[in-house]
Protein backbone atom coordinates (compact mmCIF):
# COMPACT_ATOMS: atom_id res chain seq x y z
CA UNK A 1 0.00 0.00 0.00
CA UNK A 2 1.49 3.70 -1.06
CA UNK A 3 0.65 6.31 1.04
CA UNK A 4 0.50 9.66 -0.98
CA UNK A 5 2.07 12.90 0.86
CA UNK A 6 -0.92 15.55 1.66
CA UNK A 7 -0.54 18.77 -0.34
CA UNK A 8 0.86 21.63 1.81
CA UNK A 9 -1.82 24.08 2.87
CA UNK A 10 -0.78 26.95 1.03
CA UNK A 11 -1.37 25.37 -2.07
CA UNK A 12 -4.72 25.63 -3.67
CA UNK A 13 -6.62 22.26 -3.82
CA UNK A 14 -6.93 21.22 -7.65
CA UNK A 15 -10.76 20.67 -7.27
CA UNK A 16 -12.36 22.22 -4.59
CA UNK A 17 -15.08 20.22 -2.25
CA UNK A 18 -18.37 18.72 -3.89
CA UNK A 19 -21.28 18.41 -2.07
CA UNK A 20 -22.21 15.22 -3.84
CA UNK A 21 -20.37 13.25 -7.06
CA UNK A 22 -21.97 14.15 -10.54
CA UNK A 23 -22.06 10.90 -12.10
CA UNK A 24 -23.75 9.31 -15.47
CA UNK A 25 -25.64 6.42 -14.88
CA UNK A 26 -26.40 4.11 -17.67
CA UNK A 27 -29.84 2.27 -16.87
CA UNK A 28 -30.68 1.00 -20.87
CA UNK A 29 -32.82 -1.99 -20.31
CA UNK A 30 -32.51 -2.46 -17.15
CA UNK A 31 -35.65 -2.52 -14.63
CA UNK A 32 -36.32 0.45 -12.13
CA UNK A 33 -38.94 1.17 -9.22
CA UNK A 34 -41.08 3.88 -8.86
CA UNK A 35 -43.52 3.92 -5.84
CA UNK A 36 -46.12 5.96 -5.62
CA UNK A 37 -49.30 7.51 -8.40
CA UNK A 38 -48.38 11.55 -8.03
CA UNK A 39 -47.33 13.88 -10.78
CA UNK A 40 -44.24 13.97 -8.89
CA UNK A 41 -43.50 10.12 -9.15
CA UNK A 42 -44.74 10.23 -13.01
CA UNK A 43 -42.15 13.21 -13.70
CA UNK A 44 -39.49 10.83 -12.46
CA UNK A 45 -40.78 7.67 -14.51
CA UNK A 46 -40.39 9.58 -17.70
CA UNK A 47 -37.29 11.16 -16.94
CA UNK A 48 -36.00 7.16 -16.20
CA UNK A 49 -38.24 6.00 -19.89
CA UNK A 50 -36.21 8.70 -21.78
CA UNK A 51 -33.15 6.82 -20.52
CA UNK A 52 -33.81 3.37 -21.75
CA UNK A 53 -35.08 2.04 -18.73
CA UNK A 54 -37.71 -0.53 -18.07
CA UNK A 55 -39.92 1.26 -15.46
CA UNK A 56 -41.85 -0.67 -12.92
CA UNK A 57 -44.44 1.69 -11.08
CA UNK A 58 -46.08 0.27 -8.28
CA UNK A 59 -49.43 1.58 -6.94
CA UNK A 60 -52.91 0.97 -6.60
CA UNK A 61 -54.70 2.44 -10.02
CA UNK A 62 -57.64 4.36 -8.12
CA UNK A 63 -54.61 6.85 -7.24
CA UNK A 64 -52.43 6.76 -10.71
CA UNK A 65 -52.18 10.41 -11.41
CA UNK A 66 -53.53 11.64 -14.87
CA UNK A 67 -49.95 11.56 -16.36
CA UNK A 68 -49.56 7.83 -15.77
CA UNK A 69 -53.00 7.13 -17.23
CA UNK A 70 -52.04 9.76 -20.14
CA UNK A 71 -49.15 7.62 -21.51
CA UNK A 72 -50.24 4.45 -21.05
CA UNK A 73 -48.31 1.74 -22.30
CA UNK A 74 -45.13 3.19 -21.62
CA UNK A 75 -44.84 2.02 -18.38
CA UNK A 76 -45.25 -1.15 -16.33
CA UNK A 77 -48.08 -0.72 -14.17
CA UNK A 78 -48.45 -3.17 -10.72
CA UNK A 79 -51.92 -2.40 -9.00
CA UNK A 80 -50.23 -2.92 -5.63
CA UNK A 81 -48.78 -0.95 -2.88
CA UNK A 82 -44.96 -1.36 -2.79
CA UNK A 83 -44.71 -3.01 0.46
CA UNK A 84 -45.50 -6.19 -0.98
CA UNK A 85 -42.43 -5.89 -3.72
CA UNK A 86 -39.25 -7.50 -3.68
CA UNK A 87 -36.69 -5.18 -4.04
CA UNK A 88 -34.10 -7.57 -5.65
CA UNK A 89 -33.38 -7.09 -9.52
CA UNK A 90 -33.77 -3.68 -9.66
CA UNK A 91 -31.24 -1.08 -10.68
CA UNK A 92 -32.68 1.81 -9.25
CA UNK A 93 -35.50 2.85 -6.63
CA UNK A 94 -37.57 5.96 -6.36
CA UNK A 95 -40.27 6.48 -3.77
CA UNK A 96 -43.22 8.81 -3.39
CA UNK A 97 -43.97 8.79 0.12
CA UNK A 98 -46.16 10.24 1.98
CA UNK A 99 -44.95 10.33 5.62
CA UNK A 100 -41.41 10.19 7.07
CA UNK A 101 -41.95 6.35 8.76
CA UNK A 102 -43.11 5.22 5.29
CA UNK A 103 -40.08 6.88 3.82
CA UNK A 104 -37.43 5.36 5.89
CA UNK A 105 -38.94 2.23 5.22
CA UNK A 106 -38.60 2.64 1.83
CA UNK A 107 -35.20 3.56 1.82
CA UNK A 108 -34.12 0.58 4.37
CA UNK A 109 -35.84 -1.80 2.12
CA UNK A 110 -33.91 -0.90 -0.82
CA UNK A 111 -30.73 -0.22 1.44
CA UNK A 112 -30.67 -3.99 2.48
CA UNK A 113 -31.62 -5.07 -1.35
CA UNK A 114 -28.66 -2.93 -2.45
CA UNK A 115 -30.36 -1.05 -5.10
CA UNK A 116 -29.60 2.97 -5.04
CA UNK A 117 -32.72 4.93 -3.80
CA UNK A 118 -34.27 8.06 -4.07
CA UNK A 119 -37.16 9.32 -2.14
CA UNK A 120 -38.60 12.30 -3.53
CA UNK A 121 -38.75 15.31 -1.33
CA UNK A 122 -37.21 13.82 1.56
CA UNK A 123 -32.98 14.21 0.94
CA UNK A 124 -32.32 12.41 4.13
CA UNK A 125 -32.94 9.58 2.37
CA UNK A 126 -31.66 9.64 -0.96
CA UNK A 127 -28.49 8.17 -2.21
CA UNK A 128 -28.87 9.78 -5.55
CA UNK A 129 -30.42 13.21 -6.52
CA UNK A 130 -32.33 14.26 -9.50
CA UNK A 131 -31.23 17.87 -10.59
CA UNK A 132 -31.94 20.31 -14.12
CA UNK A 133 -30.99 18.67 -17.02
CA UNK A 134 -30.20 20.16 -20.10
CA UNK A 135 -31.21 18.01 -23.00
CA UNK A 136 -29.14 17.73 -26.00
CA UNK A 137 -29.02 14.02 -26.21
CA UNK A 138 -26.01 12.24 -26.61
CA UNK A 139 -25.12 15.59 -25.05
CA UNK A 140 -27.03 15.70 -21.53
CA UNK A 141 -25.85 18.61 -18.98
CA UNK A 142 -26.93 17.64 -15.31
CA UNK A 143 -27.12 20.55 -12.24
CA UNK A 144 -27.41 20.05 -8.87
CA UNK A 145 -27.94 22.54 -5.74
CA UNK A 146 -27.62 19.30 -3.82
CA UNK A 147 -31.25 19.74 -2.78
CA UNK A 148 -30.62 23.73 -1.12
CA UNK A 149 -32.53 25.49 -4.20
CA UNK A 150 -34.14 23.81 -6.84
CA UNK A 151 -35.70 26.76 -8.31
CA UNK A 152 -32.03 28.18 -8.83
CA UNK A 153 -31.21 25.18 -10.77
CA UNK A 154 -33.94 25.64 -13.12
CA UNK A 155 -32.94 29.05 -13.27
CA UNK A 156 -29.21 27.77 -14.14
CA UNK A 157 -30.83 25.10 -16.59
CA UNK A 158 -32.78 27.99 -18.64
CA UNK A 159 -29.38 30.35 -18.92
CA UNK A 160 -27.29 27.01 -20.26
CA UNK A 161 -30.29 26.78 -22.83
CA UNK A 162 -30.11 29.84 -23.97
CA UNK A 163 -26.34 29.36 -24.68
CA UNK A 164 -26.08 25.79 -26.69
CA UNK A 165 -27.76 25.71 -29.74
CA UNK A 166 -30.36 23.20 -30.67
CA UNK A 167 -28.36 21.85 -33.24
CA UNK A 168 -25.60 20.88 -30.79
CA UNK A 169 -27.63 17.24 -30.66
CA UNK A 170 -27.07 17.04 -34.22
CA UNK A 171 -23.27 17.85 -34.07
CA UNK A 172 -23.08 15.28 -31.03
CA UNK A 173 -24.51 12.61 -33.06
CA UNK A 174 -22.45 13.52 -36.00
CA UNK A 175 -19.70 12.80 -33.88
CA UNK A 176 -20.42 9.50 -33.37
CA UNK A 177 -20.27 9.15 -36.36
CA UNK A 178 -17.12 9.70 -37.42
CA UNK A 179 -14.87 9.62 -34.82
CA UNK A 180 -13.61 5.92 -36.08
CA UNK A 181 -12.75 7.77 -39.52
CA UNK A 182 -10.87 11.12 -37.89
CA UNK A 183 -8.79 8.85 -35.21
CA UNK A 184 -7.30 6.62 -37.91
CA UNK A 185 -6.78 9.63 -40.61
CA UNK A 186 -4.72 11.64 -38.35
CA UNK A 187 -2.47 11.93 -35.58
CA UNK A 188 -3.05 12.78 -31.68
CA UNK A 189 -2.08 16.76 -32.12
CA UNK A 190 -4.26 16.67 -35.76
CA UNK A 191 -7.25 15.01 -33.94
CA UNK A 192 -6.88 17.65 -31.19
CA UNK A 193 -6.97 20.36 -34.40
CA UNK A 194 -9.82 18.82 -35.88
CA UNK A 195 -11.68 18.38 -32.47
CA UNK A 196 -11.30 22.22 -31.94
CA UNK A 197 -12.42 23.02 -35.47
CA UNK A 198 -15.15 20.73 -34.85
CA UNK A 199 -16.20 22.28 -31.98
CA UNK A 200 -16.35 26.08 -33.04
CA UNK A 201 -19.06 24.66 -36.41
CA UNK A 202 -21.34 22.96 -33.69
CA UNK A 203 -21.55 26.81 -31.63
CA UNK A 204 -21.97 28.53 -34.31
CA UNK A 205 -25.62 26.98 -34.85
CA UNK A 206 -25.47 25.60 -38.14
CA UNK A 207 -26.23 22.05 -38.84
CA UNK A 208 -23.68 19.45 -39.79
CA UNK A 209 -22.87 17.75 -42.72
CA UNK A 210 -20.94 14.89 -44.00
CA UNK A 211 -19.02 17.73 -46.74
CA UNK A 212 -17.50 19.26 -43.74
CA UNK A 213 -15.48 16.96 -42.87
CA UNK A 214 -12.82 17.23 -45.58
CA UNK A 215 -12.46 20.89 -44.93
CA UNK A 216 -11.72 20.54 -41.01
CA UNK A 217 -9.78 17.44 -41.88
CA UNK A 218 -7.73 19.70 -44.16
CA UNK A 219 -7.60 22.49 -41.58
CA UNK A 220 -6.01 20.00 -38.58
CA UNK A 221 -2.98 18.96 -40.67
CA UNK A 222 -0.22 20.82 -40.80
CA UNK A 223 1.11 19.53 -44.40
CA UNK A 224 -1.95 20.89 -45.87
CA UNK A 225 -2.89 24.16 -43.26
CA UNK A 226 -1.17 26.57 -45.41
CA UNK A 227 -2.75 29.45 -43.82
CA UNK A 228 -4.91 30.32 -46.68
CA UNK A 229 -8.13 28.77 -45.47
CA UNK A 230 -10.27 31.68 -45.52
CA UNK A 231 -12.04 32.79 -42.17
CA UNK A 232 -15.91 33.86 -41.49
CA UNK A 233 -16.84 37.06 -40.16
CA UNK A 234 -19.88 37.58 -38.19
CA UNK A 235 -21.61 41.53 -37.78
CA UNK A 236 -23.25 41.12 -34.41
CA UNK A 237 -25.79 43.47 -33.05
CA UNK A 238 -24.50 44.48 -29.92
CA UNK A 239 -28.13 46.14 -28.79
CA UNK A 240 -28.50 49.18 -26.91
CA UNK A 241 -26.04 48.63 -23.81
CA UNK A 242 -28.23 45.92 -21.60
CA UNK A 243 -26.43 43.01 -22.06
CA UNK A 244 -30.16 40.87 -21.72
CA UNK A 245 -31.20 42.45 -24.43
CA UNK A 246 -28.69 40.18 -26.22
CA UNK A 247 -30.36 37.73 -29.06
CA UNK A 248 -29.58 33.95 -27.87
CA UNK A 249 -27.63 34.13 -31.80
CA UNK A 250 -25.42 37.13 -30.93
CA UNK A 251 -24.39 35.11 -27.71
CA UNK A 252 -23.48 32.05 -29.52
CA UNK A 253 -21.50 34.23 -31.79
CA UNK A 254 -19.65 35.73 -29.27
CA UNK A 255 -19.20 32.11 -27.67
CA UNK A 256 -17.24 30.67 -31.06
CA UNK A 257 -15.55 33.85 -31.93
CA UNK A 258 -11.39 34.03 -32.49
CA UNK A 259 -11.15 37.46 -32.46
CA UNK A 260 -14.05 40.12 -31.47
CA UNK A 261 -13.51 43.87 -33.28
CA UNK A 262 -15.94 45.78 -31.17
CA UNK A 263 -17.17 49.49 -31.48
CA UNK A 264 -16.66 51.83 -28.61
CA UNK A 265 -20.60 52.01 -27.53
CA UNK A 266 -20.22 48.38 -26.30
CA UNK A 267 -21.01 47.72 -22.86
CA UNK A 268 -18.42 45.66 -20.83
CA UNK A 269 -20.84 43.34 -19.70
CA UNK A 270 -21.56 42.30 -23.49
CA UNK A 271 -18.12 41.57 -23.85
CA UNK A 272 -18.22 39.34 -20.73
CA UNK A 273 -20.27 37.25 -22.64
CA UNK A 274 -17.81 36.62 -25.35
CA UNK A 275 -15.35 33.36 -25.45
CA UNK A 276 -11.93 34.21 -22.63
CA UNK A 277 -10.06 32.76 -25.24
CA UNK A 278 -11.27 35.38 -28.27
CA UNK A 279 -8.96 38.58 -28.68
CA UNK A 280 -10.88 41.24 -28.36
CA UNK A 281 -9.96 44.85 -30.59
CA UNK A 282 -11.42 47.85 -29.97
CA UNK A 283 -11.89 49.73 -33.18
CA UNK A 284 -14.46 52.29 -31.79
CA UNK A 285 -15.84 55.57 -33.94
CA UNK A 286 -16.67 58.81 -32.03
CA UNK A 287 -17.68 62.02 -33.26
CA UNK A 288 -14.98 64.60 -31.79
CA UNK A 289 -12.74 62.03 -30.49
CA UNK A 290 -9.72 60.17 -31.93
CA UNK A 291 -11.18 56.96 -33.96
CA UNK A 292 -10.41 54.26 -35.99
CA UNK A 293 -11.20 54.96 -39.74
CA UNK A 294 -13.05 52.42 -41.69
CA UNK A 295 -10.90 51.09 -43.88
CA UNK A 296 -8.53 50.16 -41.20
CA UNK A 297 -11.23 48.25 -39.86
CA UNK A 298 -12.11 46.81 -42.94
CA UNK A 299 -8.34 45.73 -43.55
CA UNK A 300 -8.22 44.58 -39.96
CA UNK A 301 -11.28 41.78 -40.99
CA UNK A 302 -10.18 41.02 -44.24
CA UNK A 303 -6.72 40.42 -42.87
CA UNK A 304 -8.02 38.39 -39.79
CA UNK A 305 -9.87 35.93 -41.88
CA UNK A 306 -7.76 35.72 -44.27
CA UNK A 307 -5.32 34.14 -41.78
CA UNK A 308 -8.32 31.63 -41.09
CA UNK A 309 -10.30 33.50 -38.02
CA UNK A 310 -13.88 33.29 -36.89
CA UNK A 311 -14.42 36.70 -36.62
CA UNK A 312 -17.12 38.81 -34.99
CA UNK A 313 -17.47 42.69 -35.73
CA UNK A 314 -19.57 43.39 -33.05
CA UNK A 315 -21.90 46.95 -33.40
CA UNK A 316 -23.61 48.82 -30.85
CA UNK A 317 -27.25 48.49 -31.45
CA UNK A 318 -28.29 46.81 -34.70
CA UNK A 319 -25.51 46.47 -37.45
CA UNK A 320 -27.87 46.96 -40.00
CA UNK A 321 -28.92 50.81 -38.56
CA UNK A 322 -26.45 53.67 -39.14
CA UNK A 323 -23.94 51.04 -38.49
CA UNK A 324 -22.09 51.13 -42.04
CA UNK A 325 -22.58 47.37 -42.19
CA UNK A 326 -22.49 47.89 -46.34
CA UNK A 327 -19.65 49.58 -46.31
CA UNK A 328 -18.00 46.31 -44.59
CA UNK A 329 -20.25 43.51 -45.91
CA UNK A 330 -19.23 44.75 -49.55
CA UNK A 331 -15.56 45.18 -48.80
CA UNK A 332 -15.24 41.51 -47.43
CA UNK A 333 -17.53 39.80 -50.30
CA UNK A 334 -15.52 41.55 -52.78
CA UNK A 335 -12.62 39.47 -51.29
CA UNK A 336 -14.06 36.56 -51.28
CA UNK A 337 -14.77 35.90 -47.57
CA UNK A 338 -18.25 34.93 -46.23
CA UNK A 339 -20.53 37.20 -43.52
CA UNK A 340 -23.34 36.45 -42.06
CA UNK A 341 -25.19 39.06 -39.79
CA UNK A 342 -27.15 38.86 -36.74
CA UNK A 343 -29.81 41.81 -35.72
CA UNK A 344 -29.24 43.31 -32.34
CA UNK A 345 -31.96 45.98 -31.02
CA UNK A 346 -31.49 49.19 -32.08
CA UNK A 347 -31.41 51.93 -29.79
CA UNK A 348 -34.95 53.07 -30.92
CA UNK A 349 -36.91 49.93 -29.92
CA UNK A 350 -35.09 50.32 -26.81
CA UNK A 351 -36.35 54.19 -26.08
CA UNK A 352 -39.56 52.92 -26.77
CA UNK A 353 -39.35 50.05 -24.21
CA UNK A 354 -37.93 52.18 -21.71
CA UNK A 355 -40.83 54.88 -21.93
CA UNK A 356 -43.42 52.65 -22.65
CA UNK A 357 -44.48 54.44 -25.76
CA UNK A 358 -45.61 52.92 -29.00
CA UNK A 359 -43.72 54.01 -31.68
CA UNK A 360 -46.65 53.46 -34.33
CA UNK A 361 -49.50 54.30 -32.39
CA UNK A 362 -52.05 53.65 -34.41
CA UNK A 363 -54.34 56.98 -33.20
CA UNK A 364 -51.39 59.23 -33.62
CA UNK A 365 -48.18 57.76 -36.06
CA UNK A 366 -48.86 55.80 -39.57
CA UNK A 367 -45.23 55.51 -39.32
CA UNK A 368 -41.97 55.46 -37.82
CA UNK A 369 -38.86 57.25 -39.38
CA UNK A 370 -35.06 56.77 -38.34
CA UNK A 371 -32.78 59.62 -39.30
CA UNK A 372 -28.93 60.53 -38.71
CA UNK A 373 -28.80 63.63 -36.71
CA UNK A 374 -25.22 64.46 -38.51
CA UNK A 375 -23.38 63.67 -41.82
CA UNK A 376 -20.03 62.98 -42.63
CA UNK A 377 -18.89 66.45 -42.40
CA UNK A 378 -20.31 66.88 -39.07
CA UNK A 379 -23.34 69.24 -39.63
CA UNK A 380 -27.04 67.97 -40.55
CA UNK A 381 -27.14 65.12 -43.60
CA UNK A 382 -27.46 67.68 -47.09
CA UNK A 383 -30.51 65.34 -48.61
CA UNK A 384 -33.19 65.11 -46.02
CA UNK A 385 -36.78 66.06 -46.71
CA UNK A 386 -37.44 68.27 -44.14
CA UNK A 387 -41.03 68.78 -45.99
CA UNK A 388 -42.21 65.32 -45.76
CA UNK A 389 -39.97 64.81 -42.30
CA UNK A 390 -42.46 67.67 -40.61
CA UNK A 391 -45.31 65.02 -40.49
CA UNK A 392 -47.06 65.27 -36.89
CA UNK A 393 -48.43 61.43 -38.04
CA UNK A 394 -44.83 59.78 -38.13
CA UNK A 395 -42.63 59.29 -35.18
CA UNK A 396 -39.26 60.16 -35.98
CA UNK A 397 -36.40 59.29 -34.20
CA UNK A 398 -32.94 60.90 -34.77
CA UNK A 399 -29.95 58.80 -33.93
CA UNK A 400 -27.06 61.06 -32.90
CA UNK A 401 -28.48 64.47 -32.90
CA UNK A 402 -27.25 65.97 -29.66
CA UNK A 403 -24.77 68.50 -31.75
CA UNK A 404 -27.15 69.18 -34.55
CA UNK A 405 -30.41 69.23 -32.29
CA UNK A 406 -31.03 72.80 -32.12
CA UNK A 407 -30.67 72.99 -36.45
CA UNK A 408 -33.06 70.18 -36.16
CA UNK A 409 -35.67 71.88 -34.00
CA UNK A 410 -35.50 75.06 -36.21
CA UNK A 411 -35.81 73.01 -39.50
CA UNK A 412 -38.89 71.11 -38.27
CA UNK A 413 -41.27 74.39 -36.88
CA UNK A 414 -39.83 75.82 -40.11
CA UNK A 415 -41.32 73.15 -41.98
CA UNK A 416 -44.80 73.49 -39.99
CA UNK A 417 -44.41 71.91 -36.87
CA UNK A 418 -45.57 73.06 -33.79
CA UNK A 419 -42.96 74.99 -31.36
CA UNK A 420 -44.90 73.06 -28.87
CA UNK A 421 -44.83 69.27 -30.53
CA UNK A 422 -44.15 67.32 -27.86
CA UNK A 423 -39.81 65.22 -27.93
CA UNK A 424 -37.99 63.11 -25.83
CA UNK A 425 -34.16 62.88 -25.39
CA UNK A 426 -32.64 59.91 -24.38
CA UNK A 427 -28.78 58.91 -23.77
CA UNK A 428 -27.27 55.87 -22.32
CA UNK A 429 -30.92 53.75 -23.37
CA UNK A 430 -31.23 50.78 -21.20
CA UNK A 431 -27.71 51.44 -19.19
CA UNK A 432 -27.54 52.46 -15.58
CA UNK A 433 -26.56 55.87 -16.48
CA UNK A 434 -29.69 56.41 -18.59
CA UNK A 435 -30.97 59.93 -19.01
CA UNK A 436 -34.17 61.71 -20.43
CA UNK A 437 -35.24 65.12 -21.42
CA UNK A 438 -38.92 65.83 -22.18
CA UNK A 439 -40.33 69.00 -23.00
CA UNK A 440 -41.17 70.90 -26.44
CA UNK A 441 -39.52 70.81 -29.86
CA UNK A 442 -39.00 74.55 -29.36
CA UNK A 443 -36.96 74.10 -26.32
CA UNK A 444 -35.07 70.94 -27.69
CA UNK A 445 -31.46 73.04 -27.34
CA UNK A 446 -32.37 73.53 -23.66
CA UNK A 447 -32.94 69.78 -23.02
CA UNK A 448 -29.94 68.87 -24.79
CA UNK A 449 -28.03 71.29 -22.83
CA UNK A 450 -28.85 69.15 -19.80
CA UNK A 451 -28.55 65.94 -21.24
CA UNK A 452 -25.07 67.08 -23.03
CA UNK A 453 -24.00 64.97 -26.28
CA UNK A 454 -20.90 63.35 -24.85
CA UNK A 455 -22.91 59.82 -24.45
CA UNK A 456 -25.37 58.11 -27.45
CA UNK A 457 -27.91 60.41 -27.86
CA UNK A 458 -31.35 60.03 -29.13
CA UNK A 459 -34.12 62.48 -30.15
CA UNK A 460 -37.67 61.47 -30.80
CA UNK A 461 -40.39 63.64 -32.18
CA UNK A 462 -44.16 63.00 -33.52
CA UNK A 463 -47.77 61.88 -32.33
CA UNK A 464 -46.84 59.16 -30.70
CA UNK A 465 -44.56 61.15 -28.41
CA UNK A 466 -47.31 63.08 -27.53
CA UNK A 467 -49.62 60.08 -26.73
CA UNK A 468 -47.06 58.81 -24.48
CA UNK A 469 -46.78 62.15 -22.23
CA UNK A 470 -50.56 62.29 -22.41
CA UNK A 471 -50.78 58.82 -20.92
CA UNK A 472 -48.27 59.39 -18.22
CA UNK A 473 -49.17 62.49 -17.05
CA UNK A 474 -52.94 61.61 -16.39
CA UNK A 475 -51.86 58.63 -14.68
CA UNK A 476 -49.51 60.60 -12.65
CA UNK A 477 -52.30 63.24 -12.38
CA UNK A 478 -53.94 61.54 -9.03
CA UNK A 479 -50.46 62.14 -7.27
CA UNK A 480 -50.35 65.85 -8.30
CA UNK A 481 -47.14 65.27 -10.08
CA UNK A 482 -47.54 64.92 -13.59
CA UNK A 483 -43.93 63.34 -14.60
CA UNK A 484 -44.33 64.97 -18.34
CA UNK A 485 -44.29 68.35 -17.28
CA UNK A 486 -42.24 70.68 -20.22
CA UNK A 487 -38.46 70.25 -19.74
CA UNK A 488 -38.71 67.99 -17.26
CA UNK A 489 -34.87 65.78 -16.85
CA UNK A 490 -34.68 62.23 -15.56
CA UNK A 491 -31.43 60.82 -14.84
CA UNK A 492 -30.99 56.65 -13.69
CA UNK A 493 -27.25 57.89 -12.10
Amino acid sequence: MIAFAKQPNDRQERIAPLASLPLFFDIKGKAVLVAGGSDGAAWKAELLAAAGAEVHVFCPATELSEVFTERDGQFIHHDTCWQSVCFNGFALAVGDCQTKEEARHFHDRAIAAGVPVNVIDIPQFCQFKFGSIVNRSPVVIGISTDGAAPILGQAIRRRIETLLPPSLKSWARFAQTIRSHVTEALSPVQRRRFWEGFVDRAFAGEEPDTDMVPDLLAAASPARNDGRTAGHVTLVGAGPGDAELLTLKAVRALQAADVILFDDLVSSEVLELARREAKRMLVGKRGGRESCKQEDINATMLALAKAGKRVVRLKSGDPMVFGRAGEEIDHLRREGISVDIVPGITAASAMASCLGMSLTHRDYAQSVRFITGHSRHGGLPADIDWACVADPHTTTVFYMGGRTAALIASRLIAEGLEPSTRTVIMADVSRSTQQQWHGSLENLAEGIGKIGYENPVLIAVGGAVSAQATAVTHIDSSTESPVQAPGRFQSHR
